[in-house]
C-alpha cells in the first residue's frame, strides 16, 4: 500500500503531492502518536484545575478575558466551529483539501496542540478514506490561521457541513456515515487545534510551488522551440558568461538551454545571421533563472510551514506549561507566495513575447500569423492576443496581498497576513501562466514547420515538438483554436514534456 508517515517533523513536498493527487494513504508514526497523548494529558490537567489558558478555559479572541467553566468546554469548542464556518465563494479543489487535512494532521502530531488522539485518528480516517469537506476558498485573513476555511474542514468531522464523498456533494454527517466513520465530540482545546493555523495557505500555496517549478522547467523547453523557430544565437549561453555574474538560476538556465538544443541544426552562432538576438532570447538565463531562484526561495520556506506548529496555545507538556505566541500568523509564508506570484507571472510575460516575435512577420521573417494563406486564414493572430490577456490579468493578481491588513476582533488581532489570497493568487497566475505556455508550444511548432528542409531539432525540443504533434496537427487552415491550447495545455497538466524531455536527455537544472 502507498502511504506516507506523519510525525510532525519530515512531511516532504513530494509525500504532499502523493497525498494529495495520487491517492497515498496516511498514517500516524508511533512516537508521535505518545507526543500526543502526553499533550492530551496536560491539556486535561489545566482543564481539572481550573486553571486560566487562552482557549482552554477562556474565550477567544476579543472574549480572551471571558473564563469558561469546566462543564462549558465541549459546548465552547462546538461553538467556535459552527460560528467561525463562514466561508464564501466555490469550493476548494479535491487535492486543495486533501493537501489542507494531511498537514493539519501533520502539525497536530507533533504534539504541542492538545488534541485527543482519537480526534486526529478520524481526520486520518477522513483522509483515507476520501471524505472531503466542502471548503469554501474564501473568507480568510491568514492570521489566527485560517480560521473560516478550517472550520469548514472540521464541520464534517463533528458530523455537520458538507463533504465530497465519491464524487458526490453531500450532508457531512451522510458523507461520515457513508464511509464507515464516526464523528467525534470535541472537546477543551480541540477546536481551536484544529482551526488556528496555516494549513490552507499554505496548502494552497505549497501546490502551487510544486507546479510552478515543472512550469520553469517547460519553459526552458518552450523557449528552446522558439528558439530553435528563429534560428536563435547560442553564444548568449555560453557556461564563461553565467560564472562571471553566478547566480544559481542564471548558470542552471544557460545549461539547459544548451542541453535541450544539443546538436541542433537551426540554432546559429553570433555573426552567421545576426550579431545579437532580442532580450527574449538572449536574456532568458537571466529572466528565468530569476524566476527559479525566487521559486527555490519559497520551496525553502514550504518546506518549514509544513512541518510547523502554527496553532495557539502552545502545549509544552514537558515543562507543563501553555503559550499563547503568534505561530498562526500567516506573514512568513505571504511573502513568500506574492512573491511567487511575481515569478510566475514573469514566466508568463517573456513567453508572450516570444509568442509575438514568433507570429509578427517583422520580427521572425515567417509568413504573417504562422499561415500560408493570409487574409483568407488569421492562422495564430488571435491566439497572441489571448496570451497577451492572460499576461495582462497577471498584472492585476501579482499586485502583493500581504501589504494590506484590516484589524478583526474587536483590534484584538490589528494585523493579519491576507497570505490566503496570496497564495490563491499565485495559484490563480499559475493557470494562466501555463495557458500562455501552452500557446506558445503550438505556436513554436507551427513555426518549426516552415523550415522547408527539415533541418533537425535538438535532442530535447525534438522530444518535445514529437509531443506536441501527438496532439496537435501543424495547421494548414483555419480551424477552431481553443481545442488545441487545451490539448497542450492537457500535456503541460500531466507534466507530459517535462519528463518525456528528462527522460531523454536527464534531469533539467534547477
Amino acid at each position: 500500500m502507498k502511504k506516507v508517515i506523519i510525525d510532525g517533523n519530515s512531511l516532504t513536498l513530494k509525500d504532499l503531492v502523493n497525498v494529495a493527487r495520487h491517492g497515498y494513504k496516511v498514517e500516524l508514526d508511533s512516537e508521535a502518536r505518545k507526543r500526543v497523548e502526553k499533550s492530551r494529558a496536560f491539556v486535561d490537567k489545566l482543564v481539572n484545575e481550573e486553571k486560566v489558558v487562552y482557549g482552554i478555559t477562556t474565550g477567544f479572541g476579543k472574549f480572551s478575558d471571558v473564563v469558561i467553566t469546566k462543564d462549558e468546554a465541549k459546548d465552547l469548542q462546538r461553538n467556535l466551529i459552527i460560528s467561525h464556518a463562514c466561508g464564501v465563494g466555490p469550493h476548494f479543489s479535491e487535492d486543495v483539501v486533501r493537501a489542507i487535512m494531511v498537514m493539519r494532521a501533520n502539525a497536530l502530531s507533533k504534539g504541542f496542540s492538545g488534541i485527543q488522539p482519537k480526534t486526529l485518528d478520524t481526520l486520518i480516517q477522513m483522509i483515507n478514506k476520501g471524505v472531503h469537506p466542502a471548503i469554501p476558498e474564501k473568507g480568510s485573513l491568514g492570521a489566527s490561521g485560517d480560521l473560516a476555511p478550517l472550520s469548514h474542514m472540521v464541520l464534517p468531522l463533528i458530523g455537520d457541513g458538507e463533504a465530497y464523498y465519491e464524487g458526490e456533494l453531500m450532508d457531512g454527517k451522510k458523507a461520515m456515515e457513508m464511509a464507515g466513520i464516526t464523528p467525534v465530540e470535541l472537546t477543551s482545546k480541540e477546536g481551536l487545534a484544529l482551526i488556528n493555523g496555516t494549513q490552507v495557505l499554505t496548502a494552497v500555496g505549497a501546490l502551487t510551488t510544486y507546479d510552478a517549478k515543472n512550469l520553469a522547467k517547460l519553459a526552458d523547453i518552450s523557449a528552446s522551440l522558439t528558439l530553435e523557430a528563429l534560428n536563435g544565437i547560442v553564444d548568449a549561453y555560453d557556461e564563461r558568461v553565467h560564472k562571471v555574474r553566478p547566480h544559481k538560476g542564471q548558470m542552471d538556465t544557460a545549461k539547459n538551454f544548451l542541453r535541450i538544443v544539443k546538436d541542433s541544426e537551426r540554432t546559429t552562432r553570433q555573426g552567421e545571421i545576426r550579431v545579437q538576438d532580442a532580450y527574449t532570447l538572449r536574456c532568458l538565463p537571466q529572466i528565468h533563472g530569476a524566476s527559479k531562484d525566487a521559486i527555490n526561495y519559497v520551496l525553502g520556506k514550504v518546506h518549514i510551514e509544513m512541518n510547523g506548529v502554527t496553532d495557539n496555545p502552545l502545549i509544552f507538556a514537558d515543562d507543563e506549561d501553555a503559550i499563547s505566541g503568534g505561530n498562526f500568523h500567516g506573514q512568513p509564508m505571504a511573502l513568500p507566495f506574492d512573491f511567487l506570484k511575481i515569478a510566475i507571472a514573469e514566466i508568463a510575460n517573456v513567453s508572450e513575447r516570444r509568442i509575438e516575435r514568433l507570429v509578427n512577420p517583422a520580427l521572425s521573417g515567417l509568413p504573417a500569423f504562422l499561415t500560408k494563406k493570409g487574409g483568407l486564414h488569421s492562422g495564430f493572430m488571435i491566439a497572441q492576443y489571448a496570451a497577451a490577456a492572460l499576461v495582462s490579468e497577471n498584472k492585476v493578481l501579482a499586485h502583493p496581498a500581504s501589504v494590506d491588513s484590516i484589524p478583526s476582533s474587536a483590534n484584538q488581532e490589528d494585523h493579519v497576513s491576507m497570505g490566503t489570497i496570496a497564495a490563491r493568487g499565485a495559484r490563480d497566475i499559475y493557470y494562466n501562466a501555463s495557458r500562455v505556455i501552452a500557446i506558445e508550444l503550438i505556436s513554436a511548432a507551427q513555426a518549426i514547420d516552415f523550415e522547408l528542409d527539415n533541418p533537425k531539432l535538438g535532442e530535447g525540443t525534438k522530444v518535445a515538438y514529437e509531443k506536441i504533434r501527438e496532439v496537435v496537427a501543424t495547421w494548414e487552415d483555419d480551424r477552431v483554436m481553443y481545442r488545441d491550447i487545451n490539448k497542450a495545455a492537457e500535456l503541460i497538466d500531466a507534466n507530459v514534456i517535462v519528463e518525456a524531455v528528462e527522460e531523454a536527455i536527464g534531469e533539467l537544472e534547477f
